[in-house]
């Protein structure tokens, strides 16, 4: 059920580049004018992203690699989660943050890397820390690297043209001189290609962003379960699921190793308190743009799976 949600909701944000596109491109009086540069440039960026990505979260995060000899335990932890999952062992990198976290990046299973933070191992338990490493090999079991990266670059592509769409109109671009331009034709082409650049620069955005947010949720609610099943321990990824909450509240990781182009990669929002308190106080809607489900809605999911397992 939730790989066809995530299906669905590519599918609808793969429609809104198509539309964007096709109103970017009513400046010239043809839609395929804003189209095909929009493909192009979302090509380009698939490539580069998926290539390149997992390099730069590492980078951002600080996160340097670590050898069996040097962090023993959490190798033999990885690699017993990565045998249980049937994964090829990831790479184990170490985040030196008192913020406890951790993510998964790399392009395919074989290319897979594993980061937590110091923070991370100091509050949780073997079995909470196997919890957490599970999650994190379940996004990579379920491809959730890859699925995301596709999702960052249809929204950036919407986001592109929202920011060419600006300029477009600064610069008297919406004037009348496309196809038609000049007379009372022209005059009124100009003024449905004004109402569709506003709404490519107001809505579009506002629109692929809820669409990618959602796709987060519902990777994180999967990530969730599978890492459950993985280690058939969903108790200890509950309990280490609220400590982390409860941790990331009162030590937010900085903004300059976490910031929201990459939060959603994290097992809990490492922006802590910012983020939580505003998706608290600002109810549903606010919710909407939450890269992470409500952590008690997790931690539910999570006992419910001992009661029907």
């Amino acid at each position: 059920m939730s790989g066809l949600k995530t299906f669905s909701l590519l599918i609808v944000l793969s429609v809104l580049v198509v539309v964007g596109g096709g109103l970017a491109g009513l400046s010239t009086g043809n839609p395929l004018a804003g189209l095909i540069p929009a493909l192009g440039f979302a090509f380009v960026m698939n490539f580069f992203a998926f290539w390149f990505s997992d390099k730069a979260a590492l980078k951002m995060a600080g996160a340097k690699e670590v050898s069996e000899a040097d962090e023993p335990r959490l190798h033999y932890m990885v690699s017993e989660v990565a045998r249980m999952a049937e994964l090829p062992k990831p790479r184990v990198f170490l985040i030196e943050n008192d913020s406890p976290n951790a993510f998964a990046t790399g392009r395919n299973p074989k290319k897979a890397v594993v980061a937590v933070t110091t923070g991370l191992r100091r509050i949780l338990s073997e079995a909470e820390l196997r919890g957490v490493i599970a999650h994190e090999m379940a996004h990579v079991k379920n491809r959730d690297m890859l699925i995301m990266t596709i999702v960052a670059v249809l929204a950036a592509t919407i986001a592109f043209m929202a920011w060419m769409a600006q300029w477009t109109l600064i610069f008297g671009g919406m004037s009348g001189r496309g196809r038609g331009g000049g007379g009372g034709g022209g005059g009124y082409g100009a003024i449905i290609g004004i109402v569709g650049m506003l709404a490519l620069i107001i809505l579009m955005p506002l629109a692929a962003s809820m669409v990618r947010f959602a796709i987060s949720r519902t990777r994180e609610y999967t990530a969730d379960e599978t890492g459950a099943r993985i280690i058939r321990d969903p108790l200890s990824l509950a309990s280490a699921l609220e400590k982390l909450s409860n941790a990331v509240r009162i030590k937010a990781m900085p903004a300059t190793k976490a910031n929201e182009a990459m939060a959603h990669m994290y097992i809990v929002n490492p922006l802590g308190a910012r983020s939580q308190h505003t998706n608290e106080t600002g109810g549903r809607f606010v919710g909407l743009f939450s890269s992470h489900p409500p952590m008690e809605e997790r931690v539910e999911r999570l006992r419910k799976l001992v009661l029907y397992s």
